[in-house]
């Protein structure tokens, strides 16, 4: 499976979006939606200081790294899910990164849909992230986007500091609806090599000591 429209804006919304590089609460040069050099490219290190990037070109990198959470709720959720149940574990894991050994992933896969819901309270460190797991667990339970598709937007200064006094509110559901897949580049086909001639067949040379003894032979033909 892979994360609606819905369920990608959800994720944003919890998340916030910061559209110039900023220095993380660990000293770790961010972008967009969390994303970091360890995602891939582009290296927020690299990107210029205090100049703001599109929403649109936020959203296009976050579908990109959302991917690697899609494939781990995928691998690690065994029972059949719909969109809005695993829409919300993707953004479990996108937060926590637990999905492995979430006491939830257990009782789901177990048939226990009640439980699960109920499981998502146990992750509430740091305290301040319980309205998000709130809003997970309504999620997953009831199908309830509670962010309605907005996300907040940030700028950042030349310093890597978020400037959260000049943050905005936006719509982001459009934008994602308007973001084309990644999809692979096509592999070009082999070129065309002509074969290569064969080697010609080569004789191998006389054996030294089988040639002297022809030659003798020879001479002692006409001395009788």
């Amino acid at each position: 499976m892979k994360v609606s429209d819905r369920g990608l804006a959800e994720i944003a919304g919890h998340e916030g979006i910061v559209l110039s590089p900023y220095l993380d609460s660990v000293g770790v040069w961010t972008w967009g939606v969390g994303h970091t050099a360890g995602a891939g490219a582009p290296d927020p290190a690299t990107m210029a200081r205090g100049v703001e990037t599109s929403v649109q070109a936020v959203m296009r990198q976050f579908r990109a790294d959302i991917g690697r959470f899609e494939a781990r709720v995928n691998e690690a959720i065994k029972a059949p899910l719909q969109q809005h149940e695993f829409d919300a574990l993707v953004s479990f894991d996108f937060n926590t990164g637990g999905i492995f050994k979430a006491k939830l992933t257990s009782q789901l896969n177990a048939g226990d849909r009640v439980g699960a819901a109920a499981s998502f309270m146990g992750w509430l460190k740091p305290p301040e992230i319980k309205g998000r797991r709130t809003a997970e667990r309504d999620l997953f339970r009831s199908g309830l986007y509670a962010n309605k598709g907005t996300a907040s937007v940030y700028p950042a200064d030349a310093q890597g500091r978020v400037l959260w006094s000049k943050g905005r509110r936006v719509n982001v559901l459009d934008m994602i609806a308007a973001v084309p897949e990644a999809t692979p580049a096509p592999i070009p086909p082999p070129p065309d090599i002509e074969p290569a001639a064969p080697e010609p067949v080569r004789e191998p040379p006389a054996n030294p000591s089988t040639f002297a003894n022809l030659i003798a032979a020879f001479f002692a033909f006409f001395r009788r």
